[in-house]
């Protein structure tokens, strides 16, 4: 039996949820829940015209900032400065080119209408952050998530050139260094993301290293084009 989230700004406790990750059901996305819901080690994750479905899977998916593995290939990549890396110029278009991009074993999009508005709600609100990345002035990759303290939840990325999405998680990465952020958030396994250097730990270390990053440090707000 799965718990059903009413009007109150409330979570169960994350060691309740299932096999899965499943941790509730319903409630909102309004920004205060979500922001509740991501310092709680908990984020979205359902399907147009189903009800809202809340996780924190065990093990959890991340990335250290520190351990970020960059190939020699990518490195020369890098150099040639094929590709232009921004931030927070076009959260919202960012967004739409994830919900439009076609996954292998997906159908259709998690990222449904309700969703992409809420975000970029927190986008305006200074807690969501889009990575753009343009060649010869056109977009062709970028990733969005959000940011509390000192750590940062990937949320959803495409590309529509080869290696434009790694050129603008890396340039992300470098950026959050810089700044003393001590987590990436992956959520779910991906062997994109292993390739770079993500691995899995357990919820209880992730809510422990999650307390402990937005603890470090007020949210840095606002947009970040100035990084």
């Amino acid at each position: 039996m799965y718990y059903w989230l009413d009007e109150s700004l409330i979570f169960p406790p994350v060691t309740e949820a299932d096999k899965y990750g499943v941790l509730a059901l319903g409630g909102d996305l309004s920004t205060e829940r979500l922001l509740l819901a991501y310092s709680s080690g908990i984020f979205p994750w359902y399907n147009e015209g189903e009800p809202i479905v809340w996780y924190s899977p065990n093990p959890r998916f991340v990335l250290f900032p520190d351990k970020l593995k960059v190939s020699k290939s990518m490195k020369q990549i890098l150099r040639k400065q094929e590709f232009i890396v921004s931030l927070d110029t076009d959260f919202r278009g960012v967004m739409t080119h994830c919900q439009q991009a076609k996954r292998e074993g997906q159908q259709g999009t998690w990222i449904t209408n309700d969703m992409l508005e809420a975000y970029c709600l927190l986008h305006e609100k200074g807690y969501a952050h889009s990575v753009e990345v343009r060649q010869a002035g056109k977009l062709v990759g970028g990733l969005y998530g959000v940011s509390l303290g000192r750590i940062f939840f990937g949320e959803s990325m495409f590309a529509h050139v080869s290696n434009a999405s790694k050129v603008g998680f890396i340039t992300l990465v470098g950026k959050l260094i810089e700044r003393d952020f001590q987590l990436i958030d992956s959520q779910v396994y991906t062997a994109h993301l292993e390739s770079l250097g993500g691995e899995s730990i357990s919820r209880k270390k992730y809510i422990q290293l999650l307390e402990t990053a937005i603890a470090a440090s007020p949210t840095i707000q606002g947009k970040w084009t100035d990084w």
